[in-house]
């Protein structure tokens, strides 16, 4: 219970982004086409959330790293439940993109 409370709270281990990506990491960012558009981390994917589940093939990979991102944090951290769900492995949650995207 500790443990989920420093996790919501960010008080638990870091994670190292950078390193996640550098090692193969996919970035998914789940908000709307539009919102992509709009703005971008270079090289991520665009799933929108309301899709995630129909298009989760995309990922073919359940063991490579995922790190989900939105423009806030609450969709990616929805996101990130989904995937572990469905059998993936190692999902992370990037928060919004733009604070992602300094910490790559």
């Amino acid at each position: 219970m500790i443990r989920f409370i420093k996790q919501l709270l960010g008080l638990g281990p870091k994670t190292d982004y950078a390193t996640l990506v550098k090692n193969g990491a996919v970035i998914v960012d789940v908000r709307s086409k539009g919102e992509y558009a709009g703005g971008h981390i270079k090289g991520s994917i665009n799933i929108p959330l309301d899709q995630l589940s129909a298009s989760v093939a995309k990922l073919k990979d359940k063991n490579k790293p995922v790190i989900t991102c939105c423009a806030s944090g609450m969709r990616s951290a929805s996101a990130k439940g989904l995937l572990k769900s469905q059998g993936y492995t190692e999902v992370y949650n990037g928060g919004g993109w733009y604070g992602l995207q300094a910490k790559l």
